[in-house]
């Protein structure tokens, strides 16, 4: 293992002892109260299978039938998710097959930030994973089921779900993705069209024929955002099939993966001998593992947050040093876009999770003696799945890329190290993404421009005020202030200030998306304007520094009086409380923690 991995992981492990012991025994304790269907009453029994046709009742009133519970974020809106449609029968039929029964537990909300993008509805996004969370714990609550699958795939979805499924890690669990769409217009040439609009230069039309031609059909969007960075994330901590993550939805392929998860979460219980809680899944080193993943591919900052709030789940402590120290000797090996011009259809064509976990593997930079759904050891991920003779089969992985522009070496990487960096110095902690940030541009000492708002950003710039070189500070995002929403509109805007020849960065306490692209962005900087941080007290013309490369955030001033400037948050931002749904998020507002705690509004005791 390669030192700095074993030491980071060793620092986690001492620091969450005594939350991880914690959970560890809310988990054994759990699992030592048996088969839970034993334990209801028969009233309890008859209202849970009262919908079951003879045959699924009479098995589910014995002991060694297996319940499987079915957790999906299926809605035919959203194309990531539309393919759950059919999951259910699929996953019925196989259990069945198996002499057990699964049973559609609970539907949890998916909603899409590509939809809501600058709307206002992007205030809910954050909060959605945790109210997942808790939609994800009122369908397991019945304590009728002996494992758990869980159907979702993007942003906040399977954050959420994992959260979730953590709190029932007593359940053998199964995570089943549905898969991008096939690759439609390049997302370079949606970008450079998303830019021309925001110059004037092409019309509405041409940009809705754009973002058409890109998102064309059933499936995860293609770029390497959030989505596609959950999935990466899940198979590397094994929770996935081996191969899952990134085939198409509607193939043979995927419905073959689908019946193979339903057959093996039935191996995994207790019934079945084979018996394989999650609990014993996740785990310090599982995380690494995700970390590593992450950085290895130039995967989404939203990780930043939802990785933390995993782990915690968990009782598990991990912070951004981590993030950071493991940045500095995790090469990057992939290239899809905002990195680069390839999607993820081509990243799967290149050599996929497979060649990623053997190349990782062999440098020693991911823990191979860990559980997975299909036995322990990570290195059963260097397979990928095959169908012969109609039989799923899984084969060695290819031991060289298929094209070396998406897929390299460690030894040949595109970046020496991850490109995700922690931020700090008087303006707070953050981070910042600058996988695709050019060298040139991952140092701005330029004076500030202040923002309260996202939409005065877009204001600003059609009236010509941004054509110099600036930091645009953009606050009271955070989320106690409105939910801490993705700022991914501003992109286009800034991106034309930079092609102009301009120093621009962006600093924020509000998110960015997986989709940072190449404008510095130190982001999720905390404490936040709103509790009265120090972004609430920058003026227009501080100067302020951002450098990616020694990871300072500074506002350049001889002493500390900026501090007492005595600013206070502006009362418009009220207006971020009230109308499409907001006023019922008043109280997680309230109580969500920091950006570095997860941004999350779950307390365990134990961490907490």
């Amino acid at each position: 293992m390669h030192s700095v991995i074993e030491q980071v992981t060793a620092r986690i492990i001492e620091r969450s002892q005594d939350s991880r012991a914690a959970y560890v025994r809310q988990m054994q304790a759990a699992e030592e109260r048996g088969v839970h269907r034993a334990r209801l009453s028969c009233g309890n029994l008859a209202h849970g299978f009262a919908a079951c046709d003879t045959e699924d009742k009479q098995a589910l009133t014995l002991t060694n039938a297996v319940n499987v519970s079915i957790i999906s974020a299926y809605n035919d809106m959203l194309s990531a998710h539309q393919p759950f449609k059919t999951f259910p029968d699929i996953i019925r039929q196989a259990v069945h097959e198996m002499g057990s029964v699964a049973q559609f537990a609970a539907g949890v909300p998916a909603m899409c930030d590509g939809v809501t993008q600058g709307q206002p509805g992007m205030e809910l996004s954050l909060f959605s994973r945790d109210v997942i969370a808790m939609a994800t714990a009122v369908g397991l609550s019945h304590n009728m089921f002996d494992a758990a699958l869980y159907l979702g795939v993007c942003d906040k979805i399977v954050p959420g779900l994992l959260i979730g499924a953590l709190r029932f890690g007593h359940l053998p669990t199964l995570f089943v993705p549905a898969g991008p769409m096939p690759s439609g217009l390049p997302n370079k040439e949606k970008a450079k069209i998303r830019q021309l609009y925001a110059e004037g230069k092409v019309d509405r039309a041409a940009l809705l024929q754009c973002e058409s031609d890109s998102y064309h059909s059933a499936g995860t969007c293609t770029f390497y955002g959030t989505a596609n960075s959950n999935q990466m994330i899940v198979e590397m901590m094994g929770l996935h099939l081996p191969g899952a993550s990134f085939v198409n939805p509607g193939t043979s392929m995927r419905d073959a993966l689908t019946r193979e998860a339903a057959q093996q979460v039935v191996r995994l219980t207790q019934q079945n001998g084979e018996f394989t809680p999650l609990y014993h899944i996740v785990n310090e080193r599982s995380l690494v593992n995700a970390l590593v993943a992450l950085l290895a591919t130039g995967g989404s900052t939203n990780h930043t947050l939802h990785l933390i709030a995993i782990a915690r789940a968990a009782g598990i402590i991990i912070n951004w040093d981590d993030f950071a120290e493991l940045s500095a000797v995790v090469p990057l090996l992939a290239k899809v876009y905002p990195n680069g011009d390839a999607d993820i259809n081509h990243f799967q064509a290149a050599g996929g999770v497979a060649y990623l976990v053997r190349e990782l593997l062999s440098a020693g930079l991911l823990h191979d003696d860990v559980m997975t759904v299909v036995g322990r050891g990570l290195s059963r991920y260097t397979q990928e799945p095959a169908i012969e003779n109609d039989q799923l089969i899984w084969r060695d992985g290819i031991t060289a890329s298929l094209d070396c522009s998406v897929l390299s070496r460690v030894a040949e990487p595109f970046s020496a190290d991850g490109g995700l960096k922690l931020m700090q110095g008087n303006l707070g902690r953050g981070v910042i993404k600058v996988s695709a940030v050019a060298l040139e541009n991952q140092v701005v000492e330029a004076p500030a421009i202040v923002f309260d708002d996202q939409d005065e950003v877009k204001e600003a710039f059609e009236s010509g005020k941004l054509n110099r070189d600036f930091v645009a500070v953009v606050r009271y995002q955070g989320p106690k202030a409105n939910g801490m929403p993705e700022l991914h509109k501003l992109t286009p805007f800034l991106g034309t200030l930079q092609d102009r020849g301009f120093k621009v960065a962006l600093v924020t306490d509000g998110r960015m998306s997986g989709a940072s692209g190449k404008v510095p962005a130190a982001i999720h900087v905390w404490p936040e304007a709103s509790l009265g941080g120090p972004l609430a007290q920058v003026v227009n013309g501080d100067m302020i520094r951002v450098d990616a490369k020694r990871g300072v955030l500074q506002l350049l001033a001889d002493d500390d009086a900026w501090l007492s400037r005595g600013q206070s948050m502006p009362a418009t931002a009220a207006q971020h409380h009230q109308g499409m749904g907001r006023e019922l998020f008043a109280p997680l507002r309230q109580q969500v923690s920091c950006a570095e705690q997860g941004a999350s509004v779950f307390k365990f005791t134990a961490i907490d």
